[in-house]
């Protein structure tokens, strides 16, 4: 959300595999900075399937990435293994982070897509 003023800011996200492929494992890389040191928290990821709601989890926001966070640049990083039958098509993913006395560090979402058991680069126009 380019609207809040959050302690963390988000330089940008890396997926992959991009498409992920149903029951093979995928990563999300989160490129962010902050100007204020933490401690610690949470991170909320829920996922939205053609604007359905279809999935929520909680981290600790240490298992993400490596705590204390310092001032400066870091990487979260979550990695989930699709299972076999998460069907094709975009998906939209909202992860908030929230820290020790800090409701809200960040808010971001991106689009990504999930292809079924092949990339689709190997399907055709024709």
């Amino acid at each position: 959300n380019n609207k809040g003023n959050y302690v963390v800011k988000v330089d940008g996200v890396d997926i992959s595999p991009n498409p992920m492929i149903s029951g093979k494992p995928a990563t999300f890389t989160v490129s962010s900075s902050t100007g204020q040191a933490i401690t610690g928290g949470k991170a909320v990821i829920e996922v939205y399937f053609f604007g359905f709601h279809i999935h929520q989890e909680t981290h600790d926001l240490c298992e993400e990435t490596s705590c204390p966070i310092t001032v400066g640049n870091f990487v979260l990083s979550h990695n989930k293994v699709l299972p076999g039958f998460t069907p094709p098509g975009s998906y939209k993913l909202k992860m908030t982070l929230s820290g020790a006395g800090i409701k809200q560090l960040t808010c971001i979402s991106f689009d990504f897509k999930i292809s079924f058991g092949a990339s689709e680069s190997s399907v055709s126009d024709s």
